[in-house]
């Protein structure tokens, strides 16, 4: 991962089957709602290979810290506990969590955005997140 990305901040910006995402994994409707009403800033930091990526909204605030290609737990925002392996493929952070469901998501970092693909069963839900000051 180009040091570029690390320790900037990025703001969501526009989200696309969020919803239709949360619902495939079993989330209820009050975290949804409060989960779509929010614009999240997500910032990876990384120190000697441990790479940490906290999220901050007023709604939740949640940090995984992880080295690349091993497997850690992880408890997701909506509560799920889960086994997750994250891997860099050129600027592309790819985390794949395993659970009730497998779910990945990929998240490629710009100099002036990151957009998050994530991936459950059939659905593809896209988060466009713009670099914040």
């Amino acid at each position: 991962m180009s040091s570029e990305f690390l320790g900037k901040r990025y703001k969501l910006y526009s989200s696309k089957n969020f919803d239709e995402f949360m619902i495939a994994l079993g989330v209820g409707i009050v975290t949804r709602k409060m989960g779509s009403s929010v614009s999240p800033v997500v910032e990876l930091t990384e120190n000697d290979g441990l790479y940490t990526l906290k999220t901050t909204s007023p709604f939740k605030n949640s940090e995984i810290k992880f080295k690349l290609g091993e497997e850690f737990d992880e408890e997701t925002p909506d509560g799920r506990k889960v086994k997750s392996v994250c891997t860099l493929e050129g600027n592309k952070l790819v985390q794949v969590q395993k659970g009730e469901k497998e779910t990945t998501i990929e998240r490629e970092f710009s100099p002036t955005e990151m957009v998050a693909t994530m991936k459950v069963d059939d659905i593809v839900c896209t988060r466009v997140y713009k670099l914040h000051e």
